[in-house]
């Protein structure tokens, strides 16, 4: 895979031993789908991966939800930092 996920992980977590944090997952859910719709663009007909990603869209929509919910400001300053539209 392309995605470095310690990098990602040491870029957006909140404490020191943080890996499970909304933020963290937004993130790695965010470069997991960035990466699949990369292969899909050259498998077009690759429907188990689409069905992969349209879960994973899910999921991180599902967990931004929940941040909007409980921390606004923190939720406008990962979209802006993971250049999402909203």
């Amino acid at each position: 895979m392309s995605i470095a996920k310690s990098e990602i992980i040491t870029q957006y977590k909140v404490h020191e031993k943080d890996t499970g944090s909304c933020d963290v997952q937004i993130a790695l859910l965010t470069a997991r789908i960035n990466h699949l719709t990369e292969h899909l663009r050259g498998h077009r007909k690759d429907f188990h991966s689409r069905r992969g990603l349209l879960q994973m869209a899910s999921r991180r929509r599902k967990l931004l939800d929940y941040l909007k919910r409980h921390d606004l400001a923190k939720y406008n300053d990962l979209l802006q930092r993971l250049n999402l539209r909203k």
